[in-house]
């Protein structure tokens, strides 16, 4: 199901990270990094609060706006209840709507915001996300303190809080449409192991967005998946060529091959995941690009696998989601 908008922009960004993070290719891009993964906090969880609520405050600033003036701030992070959302947004008193797609949370957002955006219903609107790496580890698979090995088919689960304003007023980046994505079972249970898991539901999401548009793979200058991973890229080329005949080629990239120097981070394995990831690499990277103008069309695929450890143990498949928006520059 894809939905085209006519007034909904891009008016500012912001991305505050951990030590990880600060450390790769993009750690200069970033608006605030922090050098350990307490944050000046006492627990992870903590931590995670503090990354998202400054992450807003970061923005309003960038944006020279007061929490008064924003219609609605829509949020979601991977602790149970997203609690570390709204423990994050509280201090600015806006209305609020909390979603969980997991790693694709903030295109979920973004789809609503542009919604109530275009339809006059607001005139702005706020979408944050967060993950902690310890604290998801922590909830998902095993406390760091267990020791347990993680395989190389594992993701390294960012340390983040990212959010953007959206409106209803010409900046340099329009959100032209969004995508929304259908529940994939690939009958794949292993938790160390993302990149297989959500493949292909960003697959389906792309046909369906190419099929909804009628529009060409090259249409866009880059297609950019969530955290699929390096294992994952792989699973989605040959699953888009072997049962649609789409060749993923130059315009194609993933958030969490990105967001780590894979050849010298060595214990990220496979890449970066959680809901930060994917936002913090466009709102750091491709954003720029695409208000220069060097990045005409851009389609943003974020990736969520929706599991909780109590269904892994009573052995029932990890399902997956993915949602898609389109950029476009305008200038």
């Amino acid at each position: 199901m894809t939905f085209k908008f006519d007034n909904v922009y891009v008016e500012n960004t912001s991305c505050v990270t951990g030590p990880y993070e600060k450390k790769g290719p993009l750690g200069h891009k970033f608006d605030k990094s922090y050098d350990n993964l307490y944050i000046g906090e006492k627990s992870f969880e903590d931590a995670e609060v503090r990354l998202l609520e400054e992450s807003v405050d970061i923005l309003l600033r960038k944006a020279r706006k007061s929490s008064k003036e924003i219609s609605l701030i829509i949020g979601g992070d991977l602790l149970n209840q997203i609690t570390a959302t709204s423990y994050g947004i509280k201090k600015f008193n806006i209305p609020h709507l909390g979603i969980y797609s997991a790693c694709s949370t903030f295109t979920e957002g973004v789809i609503i915001a542009s919604s109530l955006i275009e339809k006059d219903y607001i005139k702005n609107a706020i979408v944050s996300v967060s993950s902690h790496n310890l604290s998801s580890e922590k909830q998902y698979r095993n406390p760091i303190e267990y020791g347990a090995p993680r395989p190389l088919s594992s993701t390294f689960t960012t340390t983040g809080g990212a959010s953007i304003l959206l409106c209803n007023h010409k900046t340099k980046i329009k959100v032209e449409s969004g995508t929304i994505g259908k529940i994939c079972d690939m009958g794949q249970n292993d938790a160390n192991n993302m990149g297989a898991n959500m493949a292909v539901a960003a697959g389906e999401t792309i046909v369906a967005h190419l099929k909804d548009t009628k529009r060409d793979i090259n249409y866009y200058d880059l297609i950019i998946t969530g955290d699929l991973g390096i294992y994952g890229m792989g699973i989605l080329r040959d699953y888009l060529k072997d049962e649609y005949g789409i060749d993923l080629l130059n315009n194609y990239n993933d958030s969490g091959t990105m967001i780590y120097d894979l050849n010298k981070q060595k214990n990220v394995h496979a890449g970066g995941s959680g809901p930060a990831c994917s936002p913090l690499v466009n709102y750091s990277y491709i954003f720029p690009l695409i208000e220069k103008g060097i990045l005409k069309k851009v389609l943003v695929v974020a990736t969520g696998a929706l599991f909780s450890p109590t269904f892994i143990y009573q052995k029932h498949p990890i399902l997956s989601i993915s949602h898609a928006i389109s950029l476009e520059s305008v200038i």
